[in-house]
């Protein structure tokens, strides 16, 4: 098990093969998929056979980027994942962050915490230029995080998806925040 980075509270570590059935508890929770797919249920073979495998194939093909599990210190329970990837069509310095946790992690802090230890990793050791995120204009509570953590409203913009779901007809909000303004804003 690799350690990527450490919080007070947080430990981000790298997914194995031993983490299926806590992916399944979190991605069968219809809360928590509320603004992802409407609140679905999970398929347990989908996240062995394609969610997971993805998961560890970030490892090697992007070092130091990808998909980590969120485990309270204190507890050494899992909270959830944490992203930081370079989507297709982006550069490497200007990589995504993302995360997807457990209803009873939610309103502690953990969201912030986490994304921010990961703002300061990817623009003091991965060369990062821009970090983004997005989420459904609906989404109040990921839109909070990323104000709190420094990242500015960028744009809203609509995606066609074939099963839409309540909310889709708001858009999609981008936030991002620059080395710059990252810069500034640990100076102030």
């Amino acid at each position: 098990m690799r350690v990527f980075l450490e919080t007070e509270r947080l430990m981000l570590r790298q997914f194995t093969g031993a983490d299926v059935d806590d992916l399944f508890a979190l991605y069968d929770d219809p809360e928590v998929m509320r603004y992802l797919n409407g609140g679905e249920p999970a398929d347990r073979a989908e996240i062995e056979k394609r969610d997971l495998p993805a998961f560890l194939g970030y490892y090697e093909r992007f070092p130091g980027y990808g998909f980590w599990a969120a485990i309270e210190k204190a507890s050494g329970d899992f909270l959830g994942w944490f992203h930081f990837r370079p989507l297709r069509g982006h550069h490497t310095d200007d990589p995504e962050l993302g995360y997807r946790l457990n209803r009873s992690s939610w309103g502690k802090g953990y969201a912030t915490e986490g994304s921010l230890a990961l703002l300061e990793k990817g623009f003091t050791e991965s060369g990062a230029r821009r970090i983004w995120a997005a989420t459904m204009a609906v989404n109040l509570g990921s839109r909070r995080v990323m104000e709190k953590i420094g990242m500015r409203y960028v744009r809203t913009y609509h995606e066609h998806f074939d099963h839409p779901i309540p909310g889709t007809e708001e858009g999609e909000v981008e936030y991002a925040i620059t080395l710059e303004e990252w810069q500034a804003r640990a100076l102030a």
